[in-house]
C-alpha cells in the first residue's frame, strides 16, 4: 500500500533535520561549542594563529583540527563573515521538549518569538535571557531564525548554555505552559497595561514573554491565545525599541522580587 503524502514528506522531513549540521565561526562561538561536552562536533578548521588562540579549548574537546595556511582558509561560510581564522561544523543542540525547559525555577521565565527571523536579534535575545535567568528562548520550526553562525557569533556563547527550543506551533506552546500554570504575556505597543501592571502580586507565579516581529507585530492568534497584552513602561513619543531590546526590558521589569 502507498504512503499518504503527508507521511512520505513527515519522513523526508525527519531525515533532513538528522542530517543538518552548522558551521560555528569566530574565536568566542568555537571555542565555546568546543567546551560544550553536549555539543557533537564534526570537524574544525583553523588557521595556525587560531589554534594556538584555542589550544586549551581543543585539548578538552579532543578534536584533530585541519590546519591550513591563511591564504588558503575557505570555509564553506559567507565570504562577509568574520571567522577569525576559527570555523567548526557541529550537529544542532537538542534541548528536549518544551516541558523540560520550563518546569524547574520556583518561578521560571521564559521569552517566546512569534516569527522573529533574524539571527543576530535571536543571537542578542539568547545572550540577554542568559543575563537576565530566562529558563529558556522558544520559536517555532518555520518562520523563525535555525541556530547558523551567525546567530552563534551574536550570541556570544549563549547559544551553548541557553536553551533555545523551536517548537512546531505558538498557540499550541502557549497553551500548554498555561495549564503548566505560566502566565502568558504578549508585547504590544498600543496595549494599556505595562508589564509592571500585568505582574503586579504575581510576581512568584511563571510568566512567558511573546514578542512579535519588528513591523508586524504578534500575529492575530497569538494576541488571541496569551492571556493578556501588555507595553513596556516607556516615555511616548520616541518610536520603538528593537526586539531585542524590548526582551531584555521585558524580562528585567518581570523579574521576581521586581
Amino acid at each position: 500500500m502507498k504512503k499518504p503524502k503527508w507521511v512520505v514528506q513527515k519522513e523526508q522531513d525527519k531525515k533532513a533535520e538528522a542530517a543538518q549540521t552548522v558551521w560555528l565561526f569566530g574565536l568566542h562561538a568555537v571555542r565555546d561549542a568546543l567546551m560544550n561536552p553536549n555539543r557533537e562536533k564534526l570537524q574544525l578548521m583553523v588557521t595556525p594563529n587560531a589554534q594556538a588562540k584555542l589550544e586549551d579549548a581543543i585539548a578538552e574537546a579532543g578534536i584533530t583540527p585541519q590546519v591550513v595556511d591563511p591564504r588558503k582558509f575557505r570555509p564553506p561560510l559567507d565570504p562577509n563573515s568574520v571567522h577569525q581564522g576559527a570555523v567548526l561544523e557541529v550537529k544542532p543542540l537538542n534541548w528536549g521538549r518544551l516541558e523540560d525547559v520550563a518546569i524547574g525555577d520556583s518561578a521560571p521565565r521564559l521569552l517566546l518569538l512569534d516569527r522573529v527571523t533574524d539571527p543576530h536579534n535571536v543571537g542578542a535575545i539568547l545572550r540577554s535571557a542568559e543575563v537576565l535567568g530566562a529558563s529558556a528562548v522558544i520559536g517555532t520550526k518555520h518562520h523563525s531564525a535555525p541556530e547558523t553562525g551567525a546567530l552563534a557569533k551574536t550570541a556570544s556563547g549563549a547559544l551553548e548554555r541557553q536553551p533555545y527550543l523551536r517548537v512546531r506551533n505558538l498557540a499550541d506552546a502557549i497553551r500548554a505552559l498555561q495549564d503548566m500554570g505560566y502566565l502568558v504575556l504578549g508585547l504590544d505597543g498600543e496595549a494599556t497595561q505595562t508589564i509592571e501592571g500585568a505582574v503586579e502580586g504575581r510576581r512568584d507565579r511563571p510568566v512567558a514573554l511573546v514578542l512579535g516581529a519588528e513591523g508586524p507585530g504578534l500575529r492575530e492568534k497569538t494576541r488571541e491565545t496569551v492571556d493578556a497584552l501588555v507595553r513596556i513602561d516607556a516615555a511616548g513619543g520616541f518610536g520603538s525599541l528593537n526586539v531585542s531590546n524590548a526582551a531584555a526590558i521585558a524580562l528585567y521589569a518581570s523579574r521576581v522580587g521586581g
